[in-house]
Parts: C-alpha cells; structure tokens; sequence
C-alpha cells in the first residue's frame, strides 16, 4: 500500500515532537487522527485483496464497512485519550463505533464475517506502527493496539447481541401472530405471507401439535421447541397462547414420531397431533383438530403421550367437537347402514350381550362363527375393531351420534379430514348413486 505509506510519513514529518499539554503518546496520537482517512483505506483496500465475499458486497454496504473502519480508528484515539494505551487502563470501547453504519449492515454481515474485517483493520494499523509511533513509542503503541482489538471485538459482539436479541423477539411476535391466524382460521394469503416472513419453506406434511406449555419466558419456551427440531430435521413455528403451546411442524414424515422427540419443551399432560396436511394453507384443519383433541384428552387418562386428533375422535364428539361428529357418523355409522343391515344389528347384539361373542350369536339366531365373520367385516369397513375396547367405544358412540344426528349434506372430499376407515370413499359413492 504505497499511497497508505506515503500519507502516514508525511503525518510522520508534520507531527516531530509533542506539543505542551499532549500527555503520554501525545506525538501518536495526532499522527494516528491525521492518518485515519489513510488507513480506513488501506484496510478497505486490503479487505477487498484478501476477501471474495466482500468484493461481491453491494457499493452501499461497501461504503458502510468504510465508514465503521474510520469509525473504530477514531475510537482507537479516543481510546487512548481515556488512559486505555496504559495497561492498568480498563476503558470500554464504545459501542458508538458501529453506529456509524445502518442496523440492515448487522443483518447483511454476520458476527464471523465481522470479525475478519476488525482482524484485517487491526493488521493494517500494527503494519504503519513504525509509521505511526512517535520515536520510543512504537512498543507501546503496539501493546495497546492489541488490547484495543479485544474490547473492539467485545464491542461488536454486544452489536450482534442486541441485534440477534431484537430478531428473535420480532420472530417471536410475527409466529404469535401467524399461530393466532392460524386457530382463527385466516385466508391462505395471509398465512402464506407471514409464513415468509420467517422464511418458512412448507415441506410437507405439516401438522399442528397443542399441548401446555410448561410456562416461563416465551422465548426460553420457543428457543426450546427450535433447538430439538433443528435436532429432528423438522421445520417449526411455535407460539404460547394462555397456557397453550401450539407447535406447528414441517418436514417430518411421521408429525406424531416427530412431536414424541419435541415432548420435553411441553408441560405436564396430554399433547394432542393434528392430522398432516400438504401444505400450511390447509393446516387450519389440523390445528382445529388439535385443539378439540387437547381440550377433549382429559376425558381418557391413559391416553399415548402424544396421542393423534383422529385417536380421540369420541372424546372429541362427545365434548361437542361438530367435525368429530361429522365424521364419526359419515365414516362409520352410514358405512355400516350401506354395508348392509345384519353388520348393525350384530353390533347392537353383540353389545347388548356385553361383548360375548356366543351370546350375540344366540340373540341373533345365528352360529357364532358367523357373528365372528361379521365383526371381522365391520372392523375392515369402518377401520374399529369390536373386540378392542377402545375401538369398541369409538363404535358405541358413533352409533349413538349416527341415531342422534339429522342426515346433511355430503361435504366435498377435498375439505374432510383424514378418513377414519378406508370406507369413506365406498360410502361417498353410494350416496352418489341415492
């Protein structure tokens, strides 16, 4: 860097001894202010060299790192105003170094990019300190040049701290609000837009887990539920509301695999999986289903920790839950009626008869291998086997929703749920043909 050079040695002549008043390094230091225009330059200049992303760096950014490098030389001289070249000196170097470039700079450049840039500057300035030094000074110039680059790197991490602080809080604020649109049940266009404001990218399935939150800081509770997915390879976006942590999942094949290995950042009690779903535009579907399962879980103790939405679906239909009626009624009960009347009336027989299989047989008239065959073909048609307790209740109660509730009309495939048996297509069809 002749130029560089150039300029420090004519700082170097124009400054030959101190002046009355200058203190310690009083020489060095009016060299150093008059040569900090030169050496901001050197050290852009050398960056520039040494450094290939920095050269793809945008002209303003560029102008900005310039600004910062005269900035911290500055601050060196004030720095050693303040009694820092001394070593029993303990002054901080102030944060204002990098206030000389906008906040945006702190997102465009990260900390480890940062922190080559300081090391290049400082090795620019420890290079002229033979330029820079009074005569007898150079060690001591040299000695404090060193401390300054430790509290300017301290400086710079309370930067990135504060802007990483004020990210993650803005984050935190923009999934609150997009969970919140989520349970209401907000357009896609909506969802879609602060979705990428996260940078959330929609890998299917996703899936919405509602479980209680185990209380404390939101963001200890959210840096929690990042950090284990980031583990899983799972995509989230998570948010407390009330005592509720809604946790919704990308990218994992398996939603309730995924959400067992999550089971720690929840509290106590049951945590509630809804259904996967293509795309986050149609994950209001799932979430409802979370949040009826959650509110209806209590209703079965013993249920899998985490336990799907469609596992609940009796609890959830006799809390109220409208869509677990629905589909209890259209994916089990009408499948019966159109299967064919005598798999009904077995059922009603076999549990009249208090689940035994011979005295069904004997109310019916029939050979119990018939009354076998006939269970074994309500469990294929309706995905609940009647010799499984919890299959045989979920049974009961869709039989009771299914006499209970009026006929309605047949909702679109596209807009139901998961099917509770692979009979509700067979089901669809026949009510075609009525």
């Amino acid at each position: 860097m002749p130029a560089v050079e150039a300029q420090l040695r004519a700082c170097q002549a124009g400054a030959v001894g101190n002046e009355p008043g200058d203190g310690e390094l009083g020489a060095t230091l009016r060299r150093i202010e008059r040569a900090a225009g030169a050496l901001a330059t050197g050290s852009v200049a050398r960056m520039d060299e040494t450094l290939p992303w920095f050269r793809a760096l945008p002209a303003d950014q560029r102008s900005w790192v310039m600004l910062v490098a005269q900035a911290g030389v500055r601050s060196l001289v004030q720095w050693l105003r303040s009694g820092g070249g001394s070593t029993e000196g303990t002054q901080e170097v102030s944060d204002e170094v990098f206030a000389a470039a906008p906040q945006a700079l702190a997102r465009s450049i990260t900390l480890q990019q940062t922190v080559a840039l300081i090391k290049i500057t400082i090795e620019v300035v420890e290079e002229q300190v033979p330029h820079l030094a009074a005569e007898g000074e150079e060690q001591q110039l040299r000695d404090a040049v060193l401390r300054f680059s430790r509290e300017i790197a301290f400086a710079a991490a309370r930067v990135y701290a504060r802007a990483a602080e004020s990210r993650g809080a803005w984050d935190a604020r923009l999934q609150a609000l997009l969970v919140d649109a989520l349970l209401r049940g907000d357009s896609p266009d909506v969802l879609a837009s602060r979705a990428a404001a996260l940078g959330w990218t929609d890998a299917p399935p996703v899936a919405v887990a509602v479980g209680r939150s185990p209380g404390g800081d939101v963001s200890a509770v959210l840096h929690t539920v990042y950090r284990q997915a980031r583990r899983i390879g799972a995509e989230v976006i998570g948010g407390v509301h009330g005592d509720r942590l809604v946790v919704v999942l990308g990218g994992a094949a398996d939603p309730v695999a995924a959400t067992g290995k999550l089971l720690s950042a929840f509290g106590e009690g049951p945590v509630v999986v809804g259904p996967a779903v293509p795309s986050l535009d149609e994950a209001t579907e799932s979430a409802r289903a979370a949040l009826a399962g959650f509110r209806a879980a209590p209703a079965w103790p013993t249920a899998p920790r985490p336990v799907p939405a469609g596992d609940l679906l009796p609890e959830r239909a006799l809390a109220g839950d409208a869509e677990a009626r629905r589909r209890l009624r259209h994916d089990v009960y009408t499948v019966l009626v159109r299967a064919g009347g005598e798999l009904l009336e077995t059922l009603d027989a076999f549990f009249a008869a208090g689940g035994t299989l011979e005295s069904a047989a004997r109310a019916l008239f029939v050979h119990p291998n018939t009354v076998r065959y006939r269970l074994r073909r309500i469990a294929e048609v309706t995905g609940f086997s009647p010799l499984a307790p919890r299959d045989a209740f979920a049974l009961q109660v869709a039989l009771t929703v299914g006499r209970l509730d009026p006929v309605v009309p047949m909702v679109p495939t596209q807009t139901l749920g998961p099917a509770v048996s692979k009979s509700s297509q067979t089901g669809d069809d026949h009510r075609r043909s009525l």
